[in-house]
């Protein structure tokens, strides 16, 4: 079984952002830990959360 750490899926998913893709994570903690990081990297970014997760949507409008 493989088995991802929370820095690990964090960084994936900024990786993503990055390149302008969409990330969809499960849990309020990573969402919380991806949210900050985006705000320290100065990623514009929309936040959706639903009842099944939170997706964050890169802002293309830049």
């Amino acid at each position: 079984m493989y088995i991802l750490s929370s820095k690990q899926v964090v960084q994936e998913k900024i990786n993503h952002i990055k390149k302008g893709f969409s990330a969809y994570v499960e849990t309020a903690e990573l969402a919380n830990i991806i949210k900050k990081e985006c705000q320290i990297l100065q990623l514009d970014v929309y936040e959706d959360a639903t009842e099944l997760g939170y997706w964050f949507i890169p802002n293309k409008e830049r």
